[in-house]
């Protein structure tokens, strides 16, 4: 389905609401109020999925998120995930090469929560415990010096073990992208560059993939690090300072990739991300395509749009149709998008 319209008539919103209830994440922002209209407390999208399966997604300023599934509702968020898989591509994803750490660990998590729908209580956990921990250093003159490390000791427990699995998920998910990546990075570049993802954990991971080991190795370091941390204001060691560093031809891509390189380099993760959910489900996630089309030389448009060729439903925004000719423009449905009067349907 192509959705075309002028910018700013809310092409990109229709395929955030796609996205949110698909994974219930946003790549644009992680509050629910800027999702919201302004003058509005409540946002509610919904989707028929099937002839017999339609979801609910309401946003509320006050009182946090409802999630419904054939107008029940749903105990837990997580259980909305299934029906609607989708993978994102949009113009901020071509930060991904030269951005900061923090778009890399985002887009990790958001796939590997896709795969793996509990790993969103486990990062929500480790955050809270981050901000906990930090609490109590800010508080530290509030406390004796021995009730202070009981509290430290208590959070680096908890820490350790969230840490060791949220590690263990991000390689682990690295290491089955790494060839599909590197495939397609061949194939786009013409055999010309060789793609590498290097995982860089903010721990210190020695040994086997085991966790028990891991645990202990991680709370060890917070108990090390602890004079380091207050005297700098921050945890040093947990899967918040983790790093993907990208190369191409050994050189890493952040630094040595032309603009060129980079676009294909995040072109063939897209392309190895949705060959990975698809593999796993034995069906292909929905692709969102939010005016990446423009962002992208003509060379790299025909790529993608012969990758994904018929093999998998899309949903693109774009300004204009002449990037889809031919087989494309015929087999598409064609929405024109325009403001304050929703969709019109001119296929």
């Amino acid at each position: 389905m192509l959705v075309v319209g002028a910018n700013g008539v809310g092409k990109s919103n229709l395929l955030e609401a796609v996205e949110l209830l698909g994974s219930l994440r946003s790549h644009r922002s992680s509050s629910d109020k800027d999702l919201i209209s302004w003058n509005k407390q409540s946002a509610l999208l919904r989707a028929q999925v099937n002839d017999s399966d339609e979801i609910q997604l309401e946003l509320r300023r006050k009182g946090g998120r409802q999630a419904y599934r054939n107008q029940k509702l749903l105990l837990r968020q997580l259980d909305l995930i299934g029906p609607l898989r989708c993978v994102g591509f949009s113009a901020l994803d071509l930060e991904l090469v030269r951005g900061e750490p923090l778009l890399r660990r985002n887009w990790l998590d958001r796939l590997i929560q896709q795969l793996e729908p509990i790993y969103s209580d486990l990062t929500c956990r480790f955050g809270k415990l981050l901000r906990q921990r930090s609490q109590v250093w800010r508080h530290s003159q509030n406390f004796p010096q021995k009730d202070r490390d009981a509290l430290l000791d208590a959070f680096d427990s908890q820490m350790a073990l969230a840490s060791t699995r949220i590690h263990r998920r991000r390689k682990r998910v690295l290491s089955h992208l790494q060839p599909l990546a590197s495939a397609w990075q061949q194939r786009i570049s013409n055999n010309k560059e060789d793609l590498e993802l290097c995982y860089l954990p903010g721990s210190l991971l020695d040994g086997a993939e085991e966790e028990e080991p891991w645990r202990l190795s991680i709370e060890k370091q917070l108990l090390d690090q602890r004079p380091q941390e207050e005297r700098l204001g921050s945890c040093r060691v947990g899967p918040h300072r983790d790093e993907v560093v990208f190369s191409l031809n050994g050189a890493p891509a952040r630094r040595f990739g032309s603009a060129g390189q980079q676009r294909t380099l995040v072109l063939a993760l897209k392309l190895a991300e949705l060959e990975l959910v698809g593999e796993l489900y034995g069906e292909p996630p929905i692709l969102l395509l939010d005016d990446v089309l423009a962002e992208l030389d003509p060379a790299r448009q025909l790529m993608l749009l012969d990758a994904v060729g018929e093999t998998h439903q899309c949903l693109i925004s774009a300004t204009h149709l002449e990037a889809f000719e031919g087989g494309w423009r015929k087999g598409s449905q064609i929405l024109e998008a325009q403001l304050f009067s929703g969709l019109e349907d001119v296929s």
